[in-house]
């Protein structure tokens, strides 16, 4: 097995600056910032809480370039959910927006289970319903977006609300895919055409139905990233085997695939600490952790540059990344 490539991870510090997004200048400096927010869908009366990640801006930023990518968590998860992810994200230029889903988050979960080891019960938050709510979270979160940088409200001038990046984990892989065009046994899906390319973690096939069917619309760019200890949390037969497959369901043309030996479910999380341990996990796959943690982080910043902003460096970089082991496993089509 070779070795890794030492990947530098630069982690920025936080900074609870509520103000930050209404300023009438780009926020320039060396730091991001983060703002925690609550922005109401009017039409839904559904409140929805997000973390905005600001990246530092050069003084002479035109209004209108900054990307923007959003992530959606998994079951259970907070708008906190891909931490580390939004992180160097944020620190590589782009405006990361976490959602929080109302009905499918922590305090979902919490109502109906006394742990994450309670699989029935946890599949009672993650149905049909909770899904749909979900895409139409995105689809204002889009329109929100949209809103601010037409009304020139603080540093979301300086934003693009088109060619959007969209990623997500575990439910948040399904609420990706299906913003991306996924089909459904009698519902066609959506097929949002402000969002450019995406990022799915932990994804899956549909258990009903033709994969490839339900993912022929999917023709834009996808990274699908798992791992080979990738296992069910819910109980609905999620293998590693079953994730895998999802690239080969996929569509050829600006695809991408990543599987990493011994990462599990929660690697791909995108957090550390208690909040990445609510269910059993091998001491093999802590011990990589940190390590996957800074490779996927250099991938998928690479594939944001590569995919919203043109970086031909990062996608020459994504023809053999660095830091790949042996039994990792790198293709595209």
């Amino acid at each position: 097995m070779t070795r890794r490539r030492p990947l530098l991870l630069t982690a920025l510090g936080a900074l609870a600056l509520p103000v930050w997004s209404q300023l009438a200048n780009p926020p320039a400096g060396s730091e991001t910032a983060v703002t925690d927010e609550v922005w109401l869908d009017a039409a839904r009366q559904r409140a929805i809480a997000v973390k905005v990640r600001w990246p530092a801006m050069a003084p002479d930023t035109r209004p209108g370039t900054v990307p923007v990518v959003i992530f959606s968590h998994g079951l259970g998860g907070t708008r906190d959910g891909g931490d580390v992810w939004g992180q160097a994200w944020a620190a590589a230029g782009f405006v990361v927006l976490h959602l929080q889903h109302h009905g499918s988050d922590l305090d979902a979960v919490r109502a109906v289970a006394s742990s994450f080891s309670d699989q029935r019960a946890l599949r009672g938050v993650a149905g049909p319903a909770q899904l749909l709510a979900r895409l139409k979270d995105v689809t204002f979160a889009l329109d929100e977006i949209g809103r601010r940088h037409a009304a020139a409200q603080g540093a979301w001038a300086w934003v693009r609300p088109v060619q959007v990046g969209m990623s997500g984990h575990s439910f948040g892989a399904h609420t990706t895919l299906g913003m991306a065009g996924q089909r459904y046994p009698g519902f066609e899906g959506i097929d949002e055409p402000r969002i450019a390319s995406f990022i799915a973690f932990s994804p899956t096939p549909p258990v009903v139905g033709d994969p490839v069917r339900a993912f022929d619309r999917l023709t834009r760019p996808l990274l699908s990233i798992t791992g080979t200890r990738d296992d069910d949390v819910v109980g609905v037969g999620a293998t590693p085997e079953r994730r895998m497959a999802t690239f080969a369901a996929l569509p050829p043309g600006n695809k991408a695939h990543l599987v990493l030996k011994d990462a599990d479910h929660m690697t791909f999380a995108g957090q550390t600490g208690a909040r990445a341990n609510i269910v059993p996990r091998l001491a093999v796959t802590l011990e990589l952790q940190p390590a996957q943690h800074a490779l996927v982080a250099a991938i998928t910043t690479d594939w944001w540059r590569a995919t919203l902003t043109d970086d031909a460096a990062a996608r020459a970089r994504l023809l053999n990344p660095a830091g790949l082991l042996t039994d990792d496993l790198w293709e595209r089509k």
